[in-house]
């Protein structure tokens, strides 16, 4: 069993932190080693592109991998090394590379010629399955060329339809390049480049904050309230099941609109994870994976609403774009949204549940030895210490050295894997007072003399996320163990966002899933003791 930070002294954890320090040194040495090719690649770029980068996500230090070619579920760089994508095109890659019915059905597109400057009929059908598949929510829909378009689309939307203009977000929303608030202005290793919005930002799965932002709002000035159910970039956070109905019943009774950006989190469930969750939001944005992994989004929901989009009628809002129906887009859509029908869409959502409590069980086992943990029961359960969309399920089958998870201990952008709550009317660490049941507490409280003291209730690396979509979770304090992690996975030929972000593609299978618990049980076996 391995110690942890939680129970080191200062300058015990400032060695830790240099310890980390100098194994990326030597990670990132062989990793410059390996890799001249993708190093030549990037040096290059950098002549003509700033830092040698057209999209800030994939910049990875010393310098990002380039590749040369996809298969199935595998990459294949310059230098020849081929790597298992854990990464997924940050959820748009969910087909894998290169499938065959997508590909059968651009290269049949493509012999009827594109850029036709008119309708075509892959739109038609397109239109259909994404409707038919996401009721009862899209009634109507439009097609755009990315998420952000759709999310910039669906705000416009909104400001036209309630002639308002305040739009309620939240910290760690990302909504697209132009509708980014991951960060706290102080955090964010890069600012953003939103657009000029009247942003109202609220705590995300904070009910009492939320409600007292929008408290404070002049009245009849919010326009819609843009939300993900589960935010995504921010490190795969579920929504609690409360605070989205919250968001719903606020915008029903002040007549501004709910809009889900699905964008992510529509792969979660056949018809979405809003429909999952049993929340209708007025407009829903749909991304690239709904185009069959290309350019591509969408944003549709109440007939009413988007019927201001009708072009035979007067007065109607209008909406251009030159590639909104481009025929590779649509091609490779139908075909994509017949590929992932829903026996393969809760395949895959399997996939990543079973991978997620073997990650959790792998680091539980190391440190804190054979203790007893959460059990994995449906999705209620607790995994990597985060709290469940599933409210039913809010509390531990089994005694166990953890607290009662109630319903006001969810995880948020600052907090993604929240410690386990202190014993009833015990300060928490930020000196507020616990107000949770009386029944709750920590099993090594009064209650419990017989047992030993708790481990740390967080461990130094934890995994949050539903289904497919996944994040690995390490403190704030040690800011060397995302790149460390990354540079290992990557030595192991896995790889993923140098952050920890994971989406599978359909490709993947078991095999997959062990090589990457293997590969997390060796980082936790020879980093352990500097985490």
């Amino acid at each position: 069993m391995s110690s942890t930070k939680e129970h080191c002294s200062e300058s015990e954890h400032l060695k830790m932190n240099q310890n980390a320090k100098d194994a990326l040194a030597k990670l990132h040495s062989t990793y410059t080693h390996l890799n001249p090719s993708s190093l030549q690649a990037h040096q290059s770029a950098r002549q003509h592109q700033p830092g040698g980068n057209t999209r800030t996500v994939l910049h990875a230090n010393p310098f990002p991998i380039t590749f040369a070619s996809g298969n199935g579920c595998t990459l294949t760089s310059l230098d020849g090394h081929t790597y298992t994508d854990f990464l997924g095109e940050y959820t748009a890659g969910i087909y894998g590379h290169n499938n065959a019915t997508i590909r059968a059905a651009i290269d049949e597109s493509l012999t009827r010629g594109w850029s036709l400057g008119g309708n075509n009929r892959y739109e038609k059908e397109l239109a259909k399955l994404v409707c038919e598949r996401f009721t009862p929510t899209m009634e109507l829909v439009r097609f755009t060329n990315s998420g952000t378009e759709a999310n910039m689309m669906a705000v416009a939307t909104a400001i036209a339809w309630t002639g308002r203009k305040k739009i309620l977000v939240f910290e760690g929303g990302y909504h697209g390049a132009t509708l980014s608030f991951r960060n706290p202005p102080r955090e964010s290793a890069t600012k953003s480049v939103n657009l000029p919005h009247e942003w109202v930002v609220g705590t995300y799965n904070d009910i009492e904050r939320t409600d007292e932002i929008l408290a404070a709002l002049p009245p009849k000035s919010l326009a819609a309230i843009l939300v993900e159910p589960m935010l995504g970039n921010a490190g795969a956070i579920p929504g609690s099941l409360p605070f989205l109905q919250f968001l719903r019943t606020y915008a029903s009774s002040h007549d501004a609109l709910l809009i889900f950006d699905e964008v992510m989190t529509s792969r979660l469930s056949y018809r979405g994870l809003g429909h999952k969750l049993g929340i209708q939001p007025d407009l829903m944005t749909l991304g690239k994976w709904v185009g069959g992994g290309m350019s591509f989004g969408a944003f549709g929901g109440r007939r009413d609403i988007m019927e201001m989009y009708d072009p035979s009628k007067s007065g109607s809002l209008a909406h251009a774009g030159t590639f909104n129906n481009n025929v590779i887009s649509m091609a490779a859509g139908c075909a994509g949204c017949k590929v992932l029908d829903e026996e393969t869409t809760n395949r895959l959502n399997d996939l990543g549940e079973r991978l997620k409590e073997m990650v959790t069980d792998v680091v539980e086992k190391h440190f804190y030895g054979n203790e007893c943990h959460p059990s994995a029961a449906d999705e209620g359960s607790l995994k990597g210490n985060v709290y469940s969309i599933n409210p039913r399920e809010n509390c531990l089958k089994m005694p166990t050295r953890s607290a009662i998870i109630t319903q006001n201990l969810l995880p948020s952008p600052s907090n993604p894997t929240p410690n386990l709550p202190p014993a009833p009317n015990q300060p928490h660490t930020n000196g507020t007072t616990n107000n949770t049941t009386p029944h709750t507490h920590t099993l090594s409280s009064p209650q419990h003399p017989h047992l030993p003291p708790s481990p740390p209730s967080k461990p130094p690396l934890s995994i949050s996320g539903l289904g497919s979509i996944l994040a690995l979770h390490f403190p704030p304090s040690s800011p060397y163990l995302p790149s460390l992690f990354y540079h290992h996975m990557l030595s192991r030929n896995i790889y993923l966002a140098e952050r920890g972000f994971m989406a599978l593609n359909i490709e993947m299978g078991m095999q997959e899933v062990e090589m990457f618990v293997q590969a997390t049980r060796e980082f936790v076996q020879r980093y352990g003791e500097v985490m």
